[in-house]
């Protein structure tokens, strides 16, 4: 055990706890190394990362430590910092370990674990948690190379498939329709009509278009806020919709209510405002948000979940393909760096055989040069050198070739073999 991660992210908690554990860049620092002490010595190597849909510990502990005795601090420091119950804290953390950390990892990076699915942005804020650490000193050789390796999975994720490509869901979906509609979001301003997990969902893909503008509307104030504060939104009172209609491009819809919120007389005087520029419709309610009517207007582009579907399906068997080679580079990563672990324990050995190779080098070369001063002829003392050195490296393996018993001098043979004989490697 030499690597753990603790998760809080999307797939496995609510926004509102999610909002209780974001980090600020300028608030990195002090984290760590509040982080670090409470790890004390069990953890010398931490790392945080904080993005508006995941908080993540990532540390490295000393060897003899149990994943329990490093992971249960952690899980007391992320309660306190986030002002609520361990209970809530446990149930929502997800607690990887070994090379399930490095696949996580690796997935975070490669956009697999985004909300959307192959987003970009990803990187570069796993690179910010990276430098921030290695500032804070609480980087650390191993998740030094864990992060420097999940780079590069990334960078040939991302070069050698369409991940990001292709839409698989609703959400996806309109904000890939949004594109074909107004080319560019950059001049867009893009209002959602409430505040759940879909309508959160398409709020993470529309902002990877870097729309003009976001507004959040919601019935409970509060909520609403919360979501906007998440993607640098704006808010308003639902209230507030039919007097503001027409200042919004885009509109994506999905609430529980039991009649349609926005009418066909609302968006008749919300076109006309506009002068007859084109608004982009998406309701993902059921039963409807917007009047079936609404569709029959001419510069209006309304989707319904049912229009949708069939795209989503569509786009789902493009995307399998490349997600089936993402996962497979992924891989790859994850089996390179486990051997890199694995190598990385034998270090030690590797450094004690070379001190004791340079022992017994440096024992022939004293003793040939002082045949050499005595005008020993120097081509035995060359021969003697050899001799010399060949004997002490050949003692041990042919010592253990003939101690033990029969299944154990069988074991030694075949690794004398190895070490000696390549040319019979098979």
């Amino acid at each position: 055990m030499s690597l753990l991660a603790l998760s809080l992210n999307h797939h496995s908690a609510p926004l509102d706890l999610r909002a209780r554990f974001a980090f600020a860049p300028a608030q990195l620092p002090e984290a760590l190394q509040s982080l670090r002490a409470r790890l004390q010595r069990a953890a010398p190597e931490v790392t945080l990362l904080s993005t508006c849909n995941r908080t993540e510990l990532y540390f490295a502990p000393t060897a003899p430590v149990a994943a329990a005795d490093a992971v249960a601090p952690a899980l007391e420091w992320l309660a306190e910092r986030g002002g609520t119950a361990r209970g809530d804290v446990d149930a929502h953390v997800r607690v990887a370990e070994g090379e399930e950390v490095a696949r996580h990892a690796f997935r975070v990076s490669a956009g697999l674990e985004s909300m959307v699915l192959g987003e970009p942005q990803i990187l570069g804020q796993m690179k910010l948690a990276v430098r921030e650490a290695g500032l804070a000193g609480t980087l650390g050789s191993t998740l030094h190379q864990l992060f420097q390796r999940s780079f590069a999975v990334a960078k040939e994720v991302r070069s050698a498939t369409e991940i990001g490509a292709h839409s698989v869901s609703m959400a996806a979906a309109a904000a890939r329709l949004s594109l074909q509609l107004f080319g560019s979001l950059s001049q867009a301003q893009v209002l959602f009509v409430g505040a759940g997990e879909m309508i959160e969902l398409c709020a993470a893909h529309f902002a990877s278009r870097k729309p003009q503008s976001m507004t959040v509307a919601n019935r409970t104030a509060e909520r609403g806020e919360a979501l906007a504060r998440r993607f640098g939104a704006s808010s308003m009172a639902l209230a507030d919709l039919p007097d503001r209609l027409h200042a919004f491009d885009i509109i994506v819809t999905c609430t529980a209510s039991s009649l349609p919120i926005i009418g066909l007389g609302a968006m008749e005087r919300a076109l006309k405002a506009r002068r007859r520029r084109p608004m982009f419709v998406v309701d993902l309610a059921v039963p409807r948000d917007v009047e079936p009517e609404v569709a029959r207007l001419p510069d209006v582009y309304l989707y319904t979940v049912d229009d949708l579907s069939e795209l989503v399906q569509k786009a789902g068997e493009r995307r399998q393909a490349e997600v089936a080679r993402a996962e497979a580079i992924v891989e790859e990563g994850v089996r390179s760096f486990t051997q890199w672990l694995h190598q990385r324990d034998t270090v030690p050995l590797i450094r004690a055989i070379h001190h004791q190779a340079d022992e017994w080098r440096e024992h022939e070369l004293s003793r040939a040069r002082r045949q050499l001063a005595r005008g020993d002829d120097p081509a035995q003392v060359m021969d003697a050198l050899a001799r010399g050195l060949v004997a002490k490296l050949m003692h041990g393996a042919l010592a253990e070739l003939r101690g033990g018993d029969g299944a154990q001098r069988e074991a030694v043979a075949q690794t004398v073999a190895r070490c000696f004989l390549p040319q019979q490697r098979h």
